[in-house]
């Protein structure tokens, strides 16, 4: 399965990042040559998703001038956090009504093992889920802060939420979801994806896949100075 659809988050305003977000979001700070939202628009076009839809908010006009023309953009006025960001642009009809579709965290950067990691989310997929994460080991989670990971898996790979050091795996920004999880009314305009992802954990529905390649999140200067002294020879 490929997702109709991809949604890449490139609202926040990267405070943690200052001064390096003084004038532009996180997502267009640049590492190994190209801002990090060139390689999640990068990743998502080779895994074969044409329509893509990209949030704005802080330093809009930037990230604005950077997409190709192609690329649907979902303004926000008012900051919505992820969860919002997705329903908002459902609203908009910039997401497919009823297909699955993928969301993507533009401050993650990850390289691929034998097959890309958003091509191994499509091809795991199955009818019994309503959200599929992809997950990193929290000893291989490059760029995470503290000791605490966020889930554990069981053998059928459905996913407990836990939050504390014993928990194994982190969360690693990039899912597919079925659009029909943002319907609850109840649910506002304002919300984070987790909410989604404990929606779909009550239901038995809520499932990780484990990427086999590198990954690293980027939340601070000294987290971008951490990578980069990783690439030096």
């Amino acid at each position: 399965m490929t997702p109709a659809a991809a949604m890449i988050f490139a609202a926040g305003r990267g405070e943690r990042m200052m001064p390096l977000t003084a004038s532009r979001p996180k997502p267009m700070i640049e590492v190994l040559g190209k801002p990090l939202l060139g390689h999640a628009l990068e990743r998502v076009k080779t895994a074969g998703i044409n329509s893509i839809v990209v949030n704005t908010h802080y330093c809009a006009e930037v990230v604005k001038n950077y997409l190709p023309p192609e690329t649907a953009i979902s303004h926000e006025t008012e900051l919505l956090d992820t969860g919002g960001g997705v329903k908002k642009a459902l609203q908009e009809k910039l997401l497919p009504e009823t297909a699955p579709f993928l969301a993507v965290n533009s401050d993650v950067l990850w390289t691929d093992g034998d097959m890309g990691a958003i091509e191994r989310l499509g091809a795991a997929w199955t009818d019994n889920m309503d959200v599929l994460l992809l997950l990193v080991p929290k000893d291989r989670a490059w760029g995470h802060e503290g000791n605490k990971g966020d889930y554990a898996m069981n053998a059928e790979g459905r996913l407990m939420r836990l939050s504390n050091p014993d928990a194994p795996y982190i969360y690693a920004g990039v899912q597919i979801v079925r659009p029909q999880m943002y319907a609850d009314p109840a649910l506002g305009a304002r919300f984070s994806n987790l909410k989604i992802f404990d929606a779909a954990e009550a239901k038995g529905r809520l499932f990780g896949l484990v990427h086999d390649g590198g990954w690293f999140h980027f939340s601070t200067p000294q987290s971008l100075a951490l990578f980069q002294s990783r690439q030096k020879p």
